[in-house]
This record gives structure tokens, sequence and C-alpha cells, in this order.
């Protein structure tokens, strides 16, 4: 193992995942080519946050989808915090599902339930908590077959708007 003068770490000394990852969010050689990350100082509106969360979502990213999650649930009201928590852990729920972790998926998709499910509706930014706490529950349900989950089943609505 290296000493501490060779990792990445920021002003703080914490260490950095500065190591490219790949499409599910799995770290990868350094100097592999990864997907573009999302930064960890990320600061969108509410608005802003669900759109691009969704389109992460829609097209297959859900482990950054889940990091532009977080970023809102760190830098939310702590009014939002169940609500943002829920809905990453409902993403990187759906990444462990892409990664072949069906045990691990379903205990995300839990605690995102459970978070969700604390949420009172109508939730704020007009995120779906019903329509999301009925498709986690759904999912967990499909986990515990051994029938295969398509790609197309990982993208869920975040919002009731089209």
């Amino acid at each position: 193992m290296g000493n501490d003068a060779e990792r990445d770490r920021d002003e703080a000394g914490r260490p950095r995942s500065a190591r490219p990852r790949d499409a599910l969010g799995r770290p990868l050689p350094a100097g592999s080519q990864g997907v573009p990350r999302i930064p960890d100082d990320l600061q969108l509106s509410p608005a802003d946050t669900v759109g691009y969360a969704q389109d992460l979502l829609d097209h297959g990213l859900a482990f950054n989808a889940h990091e532009v999650l977080e970023a809102a649930w760190k830098n939310g009201p702590d009014t939002e915090r169940e609500l943002w928590q829920g809905m990453a852990q409902l993403a990187v729920g759906i990444t462990h599902v892409q990664r072949g972790n069906r045990k691990g998926a379903a205990a995300l998709l839990r605690r995102g339930l459970d978070r969700l499910e604390r949420v009172k509706t109508p939730a704020p930014h007009g995120i779906d908590v019903t329509g999301l706490s009925r498709y986690a529950a759904a999912l967990i349900d499909d986990l515990a077959t051994s029938a295969d989950i398509p790609p197309t089943r990982l993208r869920p609505r975040l919002t009731n708007r089209a």
C-alpha cells in the first residue's frame, strides 16, 4: 500500500474518489476511460436535480442519478432529507440490480422505500412519492423471484409529470 503522500486527498485530508468509474459506478484502473463523473460539490435547484436524475435514469445511469440525488440530500433542507435520501437509496438499489447483486439491491430498495413512505404527500417539487413507493415495492417483489429484470424496468418516473 502506498503512503498518504501518494494518495489523492482533499484539503481536509479526506480521500477522494478520483479513479474513473464505469456506467455502473464501479472503479476502473487509473488511466482508463470511464463515464463522466458527478462533481462532489454539485448544487442544483430541486427542479434541476429531479430533471438531471431522471435523464440519468432514463439512460441507464442509476449510479450517477444516485450521486445527483445524494448531493440534493446533503445540500437540501432537513425537512426534505427523507425524500432525497429515499430517492438516492432507490437509485443505488437500481444500480445493484444492474450489477446483478439482487440481495444488496433488495436491502437498499427497502431502505429507500422506508424513507419514501415517511414523506408527507403531496411531496415537494412534483415528486411522485406514491408512485416511487409502489415501484420500489414491486421491484423488491420481482427480486425475490428468479425472473430476469429487463433494463427498461429500471427507469422509474420521479415525478407524475409526463
